[in-house]
């Protein structure tokens, strides 16, 4: 280990974020000054952070030189402990630690393994096999997982190609809202990112890559698509029904895993004559490969996030543009979100030890559970109707600054635009130049109910017809069906989609559901993250947690595991309780985070910790094992 070519590490430093470099240096050296003044980095609550760091350019010379200086000696300091690790942490990220942080944060980095490890003399049967349901991000962290525990799997994936809602969301303008370098697989190589936050194709790239490089793609039938999965007591094992094509074959399994998660099913609105309209009309995940939208007439409806990537990539080529919106919201502005990673950077990446890890924390520190405690209500806090508590109103005054600033002079487009929630209560939103697209002249926001289309135009209820060539729903997904919509029956007969039914699922931990035994769900309900985070880091913790319990029922001679009804009903109620004193609870708003009874079943309250906690290692006490009878 260590840097050979002093010249292009004295020309990437000069890139370099000097935090990071920090790390580095104690690695490299060994010497912990790099932890005290005048080395100590100010506070950067930026998703993007300013490399600088806040320090003196004397002191940030001084850093630069000592990384080349001992870029090429051979580290004293590998893998820290955990003492060390944690001052590493605060003064890296200039903020108070929870300590509990420093073991996931640990296999984040690399420094620790995220694998599940059998017990001294325990072999994986030789019938204990798994079968996945979907190749997107999940499946393939779930399949990595599963091959280096020894478990033989078998993935079905409906399309032609890996990659989930990177494959199918193919709009212009579609990029990731996760710095990049925190939405990535903890086990893979630092990938080259050609951006802070890339588009579509890359993360698309990204994971055929992965898929490629960890024999997934191997174990892959494409075209495949689950219709039907039924539990046998007698065999203990799920028999499936999968449609390749015209035929339909069944294959059976040990265990069952649906890796379709929640942003799979287009939701359209119900609105009169949508049949009779003559041009194109779409779900913004089915972009048609030959729409040309040059000089034509665009209609998109909804102002979400999907909405708020299109309208600023399509503005400068349509010859007109009509938003149909049904509420504001909020949207955070955020300072280099189009900027390319500079050269200096990736060459650090790539070369300097110790660099990708420790810009892999900053990334991740950022975007994870800061912000968690500032979405909690204080019943205390006077102003419930606009915020709820102190520093969310802090971050809606922010946010409304920024609104009145990018849309100066027009008061009609404030007024339509200043959302009458606390900011946070929907999906926090990215301005990526919304506000100012919604400023050019072929741009209009409409704000009126749409009463109805027709062939050639779309009506809203105060009467106006408004022309149009293409619509485009950008309406989001139908996200409370996730795996019952692939018909899964359980013991007795039971239907996970009646048990999910009304718009109510629920699971324990959210991969668990008492009464289907071997069967677990990746990017289940309540495991969404609307505070932050990563969905990628979601599925390696639920990952974890189902490799674990396969270890768990190998160690016991067992043939099933499933979780008990008083286990999963007390985790759904805790659950439950905890959103209450949360912000998507907030009676002033609708979102997709909740059902149409106001429970939330999509997004959890927990911080990210807490989650990793909770599911890094089965818990024998909240399962019942199933055991072949003796014949």
């Amino acid at each position: 280990m260590g840097v050979s070519n002093d010249v292009d590490i004295a020309s990437a430093v000069r890139d370099g974020d000097l935090r990071v470099l920090l790390m580095c240096l104690v690695h490299l050296t060994g010497d912990e000054r790099w932890l005290a003044p005048p080395f100590l980095p100010a506070k950067d609550v930026s998703i993007v952070p300013d490399p600088a760091a806040g320090l003196p350019e004397e002191v940030a010379a001084e850093i630069r030189a000592a990384v080349v200086r001992y870029a090429s000696d051979r580290p004293v300091v590998d893998r820290p402990d955990d003492e060390l690790m944690l001052r590493m942490m605060v003064a890296c990220t200039a903020d108070r630690i929870d300590p509990g942080y420093v073991g996931m944060m640990r296999e984040e980095m690399g420094f620790a393994s995220k694998d599940v490890r059998l017990r001294d003399g325990v072999t994986i049967p030789p019938d204990l096999d798994v079968i996945i349901v979907g190749a997107g991000p999940s499946g393939i962290a779930l399949a990595v997982r599963l091959q280096r525990l020894g478990v033989p799997y078998r993935i079905f994936e409906s399309g032609a190609s890996v990659g989930g809602v990177w494959r199918d969301n193919r709009y212009p303008g579609c990029a990731v809202d996760t710095p990049n370098h925190f939405y990535s697989f903890s086990f893979a190589s630092p990938h080259r990112w050609p951006r802070y936050f890339s588009a579509q194709p890359e993360l698309e790239q990204y994971l055929q890559q992965t898929a490629d490089e960890f024999g997934v793609t191997s174990n892959i039938a494409f075209g495949a698509a689950v219709e039907r999965a039924v539990w046998d007591d007698d065999t203990m094992r799920w028999f499936i029904d999968v449609r390749i094509g015209d035929e339909v074959r069944r294959v059976d399994s040990a265990v069952l895993v649906s890796a379709v998660g929640q942003l799979h099913v287009p939701k359209l609105p119900s609105i009169d004559g949508i049949d009779t309209f003559a041009g194109r009309a779409f779900h913004s995940s089915r972009w048609p490969e030959d729409l040309d939208v040059r000089g034509r007439s665009v209609a998109v409806i909804g102002t979400g996030a999907t909405a708020m990537q299109i309208v600023p990539e399509i503005a400068d080529q349509v010859s007109t543009l009509t938003v149909y919106q049904r509420s504001a919201q909020w949207a955070r502005p955020i300072e280099r979100y189009h900027d390319p990673i500079p050269d200096g950077t990736q060459w650090l990446i790539d070369n300097l030890p110790y660099y990708a890890p420790w810009y892999r924390f900053t990334m991740t520190w950022r975007y994870s559970d800061g912000l968690l405690r500032h979405l909690q209500k204080d019943p205390d806090w006077p102003h419930p109707e606009r915020a709820v508590n102190r520093r969310n109103d802090f971050h809606r005054q922010e946010m409304t600054d920024h609104i009145v600033r990018e849309l100066e002079g027009r008061e009609d487009l404030i007024a339509k635009c200043l959302p009458d929630y606390p900011p946070y209560g929907k999906r926090i939103l990215l301005d990526n130049g919304w506000y100012r697209t919604l400023l050019q002249p072929r741009v209009e926001l409409v704000t009126d109910a749409i009463a109805r289309f027709e062939a050639d135009a779309v009506i809203t209820a105060d009467g106006t017809r408004r022309p149009c060539d293409v619509i485009v729903f950008a309406t989001g997904f139908e996200v409370t069906q996730m795996a019952a919509r692939l018909d899964v029956v359980g013991r007795n007969g039971r239907r996970l989609a009646d048990e999910w039914a009304d718009d109510d699922p629920r699971a324990y931990l959210g991969i668990s559901v008492s009464g289907f035994p071997n069967f677990f769900c990746l990017q289940g309900p309540n495991t969404g993250l609307g505070h932050g985070g990563s969905a990628i880091f979601q599925s390696e913790c639920q990952s974890r947690h189902i490799t674990s319990c396969l270890a768990e029922m190998a160690a016991r001679g067992a043939r099933s595991i499933e979780v008990i009804r008083d286990a999963h009903d007390a985790d759904v109620a805790a659950v439950d309780a905890a959103h209450e004193r949360m912000i998507w609870t907030h009676p002033g708003m609708s979102t997709y985070y909740r059902n149409h009874h106001g429970r939330v079943v999509t997004v959890m309250p927990w911080s990210l910790l807490d989650y990793w906690t909770r599911t890094h290692d089965v818990d024998p006490q909240a399962y019942e094992f199933g055991h072949a009878s003796a014949s």
